[in-house]
């Protein structure tokens, strides 16, 4: 029987982290986690799909050169590339397990279950050790959905971990799933040369982004070869005597016809309809932990269950499910554990992947509308940036949402190069409550992809430099 002043259910980026900072503010840290520490995110989601979608842009980069005066044939050898993902992976997995250990957290492979107040079992294949501890921190994270009649356990049916270690590009791919899961992986596989096609139920690529954000990402992956069939499910599926498979698609409703099936051959097909909680294995149901109608569990903004002390962070407390919220929500927790009063998590990025990429923070204009606000915005495109047309990119755009009255800026939205690292300026004026002039007083360099940041607050000003767009 082991004592731990904090037991941490989970080791992805809420539950190490959480950990860390437990073991930092001088609490005794026990870390539990069935595999690999890093969970999907470092092991099967955002670290290997980073990896693969860099190379994959570098690839499509120097094969559309021409106008740079560049000309090059390029070969992939997708064996290596997953090597080289792999090594990337157990380079930052092994980096995880020093830190937590530099932090004095004690690390247990296998499941742990709680089945009293105060005590949980770890199971390993060959062992079962009861744990006593004063709290606990349920980080079991998420898992992807299966869709009726496409089982990840047959072959040619993927999920986003198998799809990440191919034996080599398929020639053609059916995606089911538009969202940013779907379409990051999409354009990935187009860029590489595989034909695409994206079966998506609703009218239109990541249903959760405004039009303005989308329309570019969408004209971007159609150019590149990439189909979509919207409005439509995907049904069944059938091995061919080629050794292929094909998969029937119909339109969403109850009533189909056989007239309105259609089949698309592939050599795979990529599943990508979302995740759910993985709030069945530690045990919740012993202690009377709630969850909601979709197994979430349910939390305060401090991370705590409806037992005291019980907490939960990441993926299975809920949306936005992304592991940036969910590192920082384990802070937020292992600090509310140890007695300090800190802030709940507020400003939560959100970054897709895509070409071009999209990245938002904060409101939007109608969501500030819709709070109260008399929202201003200023709008400033990459086609009047010069770094943009240096690094041979002119699509996109950034803009800025604030108050109208005191000009502190709310929220805001951009499509284009390098999306993902831009938005945190904007994030942390939006933390911070900063204006309109802060940002167009702070000189930023030039050239560089940021200035586009300070040009929109310019416009939103009415004082535009570079652009006559206001």
């Amino acid at each position: 029987m082991q004592d731990t002043d904090v037991l941490v259910i989970g080791g992805g980026p809420a539950g190490y982290v959480a950990a860390i900072r437990a073991g930092q503010l001088g609490r005794t840290v026990t870390l539990v986690d069935r595999v690999d520490i890093g969970g999907t995110c470092l092991n099967h989601g955002c670290i290997p799909s980073k990896a693969l979608i860099d190379a994959a842009n570098d690839v499509h980069s120097i094969q559309n050169a021409e106008e740079r005066g560049i000309e090059a044939d390029v070969a992939v050898d997708f064996e290596s590339l997953v090597r080289w993902k792999d090594r990337v992976v157990r380079k930052l997995t092994k980096g995880v397990e020093k830190l937590c250990e530099a932090n004095g957290v004690t690390l247990r492979k296998g499941t742990a279950q709680l089945f009293g107040d105060h005590r949980a079992e770890i199971r390993s294949d060959d062992d079962i050790e009861t744990v006593v501890f004063d709290h606990a921190i349920v980080a079991t994270g998420s898992r992807p959905i299966e869709l009726p009649g496409f089982s990840f356990d047959a072959d040619p049916i993927l999920n986003a971990k198998a799809a990440f270690d191919l034996d080599g590009i398929p020639d053609e791919l059916v995606v089911v799933g538009a969202g940013y899961i779907g379409m990051e992986l999409s354009t990935m596989f187009a860029k590489l040369g595989t034909d695409v096609t994206v079966v998506e139920i609703l009218d239109a690529p990541l249903p959760r982004y405004s039009d303005d954000l989308t329309r570019p990402v969408r004209k971007r992956v159609e150019k590149l070869g990439l189909s979509f069939r919207f409005g439509r499910v995907a049904a069944d599926w059938e091995r061919t005597s080629d050794g292929r498979i094909r998969i029937a698609t119909e339109p969403a409703g109850d009533e189909t016809s056989e007239d309105a099936i259609e089949w698309h051959p592939a050599d795979k097909a990529l599943i990508a309809i979302g995740r759910a909680p993985v709030s069945d294995t530690a045990g919740l149901d012993a202690l009377g932990i709630e969850r909601d109608e979709n197994g979430f569990v349910e939390t305060d903004a401090l991370g705590r269950t409806n037992v005291d002390h019980v907490f939960a962070v990441g993926d299975v407390a809920g949306e936005p499910m992304l592991a940036h919220e969910g590192s920082a929500a384990g802070i937020v927790a292992a600090e509310a554990i140890t007695g300090a009063a800190p802030d709940p998590v507020r400003t939560v990025p959100s970054v897709v992947f895509t070409d071009p990429e999209i990245g938002t923070v904060g409101l939007t204009e109608t969501q500030a509308r819709e709070r109260g606000y008399e929202p201003t915005t200023g709008e400033f495109p990459f086609r009047a940036s010069g770094r943009a047309l240096t690094a041979g990119e002119r699509t996109g755009f950034v803009k800025l949402v604030a108050d109208a009255e005191s000009g502190r800026i709310l929220g805001g939205q951009i499509v284009g190069p390098e999306a993902s690292e831009l938005t945190a300026e904007i994030g942390l004026a939006v933390e911070q409550e900063l204006t309109l002039s802060d940002v167009a007083s702070t000189v930023h360099a030039h050239p560089t992809l940021s200035e586009a940041i300070m040009e929109a607050a310019d416009c939103a000003l009415g004082q535009p430099i570079h652009t006559f767009d206001r």
